[in-house]
């Protein structure tokens, strides 16, 4: 089966099961309905007053009440009319339903009062009552600010009474913009305590400083809500089963449409890769799938064309390579044909000067594969090192030894800093390797009078060599490029004077399969410095790359 007919199969199932759920709940909802009595009862009356002073209460206003109102006419099969005591409409549970509101039915409301009723006892004294009821006030704006400003962030809010009587909120997240009030950060107003104060001459203090309570915070309190139950003249309900099974089919055939539509945009990318991924195996490397959205398919797609550049560009890489060794290889050979070609016809006599020439430039061309053996097994993990304990001040001193004769003969002085043994565990042959190409690039760059500087320092834990002169220097521009194969920065120097173009790459490499960097900085006219930093050896003395490989 394809795949396409498996999406649809399996996307018509799913329509087609949720379909008879959503009519089989409907149909059980209804038929729930019509046995109820419209008008509530008096637990479901005093449950919906309950749960709207609750909300009110715990948001500190009827913003959002909506959701509360439908959810209890739900629950209930109460029709809800909430208005403010000035008749301001707030919800309408025949409205939230997508139905014309009906008339409310002729009981009188029901009021609901948000606001807390205060905790005063018999014993306390009028003073203490009324200093209790101003901290209450203050405590209550300043927490119905909090409330309203969490409902509108959109934050879940809960809220429990403290001991005034005033509540405290907490939300599953509190935004950046809502600052929790702390309890007596503010004191009561001048107006607050002159109000609350005019009680406690009254017969009854309590009532009073309940009224004067509801008053100072009539600004901020959710006003008090009449809730209307029920309808005028209804009758109950009637299933009508003709409009669900309508509904069904509806819903069961835009499903099934909207499977084909979804097929046909899930299997155009596939399609695309499919044929792009048969292009590629033929050869054809340039092939390219479009990608749009960011979706999975579009990723899938963004990964197919990264693949599609890597292999690419790998295969530019190998024909630059192929091409530079044809290159390079290409008139020494042919010199080498000329003059062997020459010595058989007698044209010249083998002159032990000719011969020695001949010999040299085989030992180059042999120097060339050499290099390029070394940097195919360096680039495939399996060129072979032999880790040691080295001591890179002695490594640095053999190699200026070894280098000393071809210094001075250039007329360049040939310098060594490093006050004190720093220690790696590296392949010294390799290492040393490294540090001669650098030398003798550093020598062939310096002209007579200049210097050369091989030195070593610790730093942070790493080893750290520079090999620094006073020659010529490089171009920032040609910097990328300096570690390439087969580069030059100096065109005008060929195998003879400027090496097989190779030993950067080669000790790049090396560098890193021992878990160090290299990086050059370099100023035209003032020399260049070549910094190698590897890993200082550890007490045990592990960390460099394993025998036979990185």
């Amino acid at each position: 089966m394809s795949f396409r007919f498996r999406v649809l199969g399996l996307l018509m199932l799913v329509a087609l099961a949720a379909t008879a759920a959503t009519a089989w709940l409907t149909l059980r909802q209804v038929n729930r309905q019509v046995q109820e009595t419209v008008t509530a009862g008096r637990q479901e009356v005093s449950r919906i007053t309950g749960e709207l002073r609750a909300y009110g209460f715990a948001h500190g206003g009827w913003d959002g009440v909506s959701p509360a109102v439908a959810r209890l006419s739900r629950d209930t099969g109460q029709r809800i009319r909430v208005a403010t005591e000035a008749d301001v409409l707030l919800a309408d549970s025949d409205a939230l339903a997508g139905r014309d509101p009906r008339p409310p039915s002729g009981q009188p409301p029901v009021v609901v009062d948000p606001r807390p009723v205060l905790p005063l006892r018999d014993g306390q004294t009028p003073f203490t009552q009324a200093k209790l009821t101003a901290t209450a006030i203050v405590e209550y704006r300043s927490a119905m600010a909090y409330a309203s400003c969490l409902t509108g962030a959109g934050a879940k809010v809960t809220a429990v009474p403290d001991d005034f009587g005033v509540p405290r909120f907490s939300a599953d997240r509190r935004p950046a913009r809502c600052a929790e009030p702390k309890l007596g950060a503010r004191p009561p107003t001048a107006r607050d305590l002159d109000a609350v104060r005019s009680c406690t001459a009254e017969p009854r203090p309590r009532d009073c400083l309940q009224r004067v309570f509801n008053e100072r915070t009539a600004a901020v309190a959710p006003p008090r809500l009449e809730v209307r139950l029920g309808v005028q003249d209804e009758s109950p309900p009637t299933l009508a089963a003709a409009p669900t099974v309508a509904v069904a089919v509806g819903v069961a055939l835009a499903a099934v449409l909207a499977a084909l539509v979804l097929s046909r945009a899930v299997l155009r990318p596939v399609r695309a890769m499919t044929l792009a991924a048969k292009g590629l195996g033929e050869g054809d490397l340039g092939r390219r799938v479009p990608v749009s959205g960011r979706d999975e398919i579009a990723q899938l797609g963004g990964a197919f064309n990264r693949m599609a550049d890597s292999l690419q560009a790998g295969e530019e890489r190998q024909r630059r390579l192929i091409g530079d060794i044809a290159h390079e290889l290409r008139t020494p050979l042919a010199n080498l044909r000329g003059y062997l070609e020459a010595l058989r016809d007698g044209v010249v006599d083998p002159t032990p000067e000719l011969l020695d020439s001949l010999h040299e430039e085989a030992l180059l061309q042999q120097r060339i594969v050499d290099d390029l053996q070394d940097l195919a097994l360096a680039e495939a993990g399996a060129l072979t090192y032999h880790p040691a304990e080295v001591d890179l001040r002695e490594l640095l001193e053999t190699a200026r030894t070894a280098h000393r004769a071809q210094a001075e003969a250039a007329g360049v002085a040939l310098r060594l800093e490093a006050p004190e043994p720093v220690l790696v565990t590296a392949d010294p042959d390799r290492l040393r390797q490294v540090v001669g190409n650098l030398m003798s690039n550093a020598l062939r760059a310096t002209g007579a009078g200049g210097s050369v500087t091989l030195a070593l320092a610790s730093r942070d834990g790493s080893a750290v060599v520079e090999v620094r002169d006073t020659g010529t220097g490089i171009a920032a521009a040609d910097l990328p490029r300096l570690f390439d194969r087969f580069w030059r920065a100096d065109a005008s120097r060929g195998r003879a004077t400027g090496g097989s173009g190779l030993g950067l790459s080669i000790a790049r490499q090396i560098i890193t399969d021992h878990g160090g960097t290299i990086e050059v900085r370099s100023e035209v006219g003032a020399g260049t410095t070549f910094t190698i930093a590897l890993p200082a050896a550890p007490a045990g003395g592990a960390g460099a790359p394993a025998s036979g490989g990185r």
